[in-house]
């Protein structure tokens, strides 16, 4: 590969603090995280030693408050450390946005109680979350979930399963999303599930294309008891808490989605400024340079889109439009870019010697998790012209 070592991103921080942070996140990957990425993801090993740095160094709670243990950091900031995670090791990157997003429901909707006896350790006590909403025969339309949850004098006790679960099986908690009540949204209620909690089990992890460092499972609920001091909200709000919680999260995907296209991007132009064909790198010929120049501008675009979306939310102003069109348009860019990082290998880029093929095989689940990208149009269009007439 060449020498030409990859220029870190240039990012406006709002503080010295996030600066500060910033280096901190970089000093880890560069030490922690990327060496070790490509031997761990083919060897399906999931770092958990590397969420416990990550908890200790006050990272997996940054945009919470700090008197629960939380980093008090804006989204703005806190997107821009995902995607230096992502582009180290997806796993790492969606790992943390997924925790956090676990972790949104007992933040934003818990009671005082609820959130001093449990938020501090999920936050930055070294537990590792995860979130319970799809199940096999509810993916996009999730307000058809069929899990239940029965009252049962003063506890709750959760039949059914979940699948597609991030960290299914290795989750220190659950955020659960079950049937408490009619059909519909109106009748979901979410819950807090220990993840050692009696009755709950976990199916052998899926064998996925990428990410295969990143267990994803479904789970099983069999009369799992919790007690009413765990439940979320109020009983018929978990559809209300899911969606919330779902807007926060497609900005952390689309922040994960750029990190792992810079990281195709890097790589891409590393090997062109070395290799050399006709007795001159191939960087030079016309039609590499406007292949880079392409993929460069899509990560950008995508770039300033989530940001753009991360400050609205900073602001307190309703951005779930935006959310949804920087997780659509950051992941399609990504798909586009990883592809063209290949190609510019030529055959290397088809081999696992070099990094592109694992981030084109990582891309793809992208543009499928925290809602597929055809449902982030449906959201736009409902936006724009109001929901559909039926």
């Amino acid at each position: 590969m060449s020498d030409r070592a990859p220029q870190p991103v240039e990012r406006r921080l709002p503080t010295e603090e996030s600066r500060q942070l910033v280096a901190l996140v970089r000093d880890i990957v560069s030490k922690e995280i990327a060496p070790r990425a490509a031997e761990e993801e083919e060897a399906g090993r999931f770092p958990r030693e590397v969420f416990t740095l990550l908890s200790e160094s006050g990272l997996l709670g940054l945009p919470y408050g700090s008197g629960h243990g939380g980093g008090d950091q804006p989204y703005e900031v806190y997107l821009q450390v995902l995607e230096e995670l992502a582009a180290a090791r997806l796993t790492v990157g969606l790992g943390v946005s997924v925790h956090s997003l676990a972790c949104h429901a007992l933040a934003g909707y818990g009671t005082d109680a609820q959130r001093a006896a449990h938020l501090t350790e999920m936050l930055s006590g070294g537990l590792l979350g995860a979130y319970c909403l799809s199940e096999p025969a509810s993916g996009s339309d999730a307000a058809s979930l069929r899990t239940k949850a029965v009252r049962d004098g003063d506890d709750w006790v959760i039949t059914g399963t979940k699948a597609w679960i991030t960290h299914g099986g290795i989750a220190d908690f659950y955020t659960v999303l079950a049937r408490t009540g009619v059909e519909g949204p109106r009748g979901i209620t979410a819950f807090l599930v220990p993840g050692d909690a009696e009755g709950l089990n976990a199916a052998l992890p899926e064998k996925k294309m990428g990410m295969k460092g990143s267990p994803t499972a479904q789970l099983n609920f069999d009369g799992v008891r919790v007690g009413d001091d765990r439940r979320i909200g109020e009983e018929g709000q978990g559809f209300a808490i899911a969606l919330s919680a779902l807007d926060s999260g497609r900005l952390g995907i689309a922040a994960c989605a750029i990190g792992v296209a810079q990281a195709a991007l890097d790589a891409a132009v590393a090997y062109a400024t070395d290799r050399r064909q006709f007795g001159r790198p191939i960087a030079d010929f016309q039609g590499l340079r406007f292949m880079l120049a392409d993929m460069a501008t899509q990560i950008e675009a995508g770039r300033a889109l989530y940001l753009e979306a991360a400050r609205l939310r900073d602001a307190g102003e309703p951005f779930s439009r935006q959310a949804a069109m920087a997780k659509l348009f950051c992941t399609d860019a990504a798909m586009r870019v990883t592809t063209d990082a290949v190609q510019v290998l030529g055959g290397y880029g088809y081999t696992q010697d070099f990094p592109v093929e694992r981030l084109m095989r990582e891309a793809k689940v992208l543009q499928i998790v925290e809602g597929t990208n055809q449902i982030q149009r449906m959201v736009i269009a409902r936006h724009l012209a109001g929901p559909e007439t039926r």
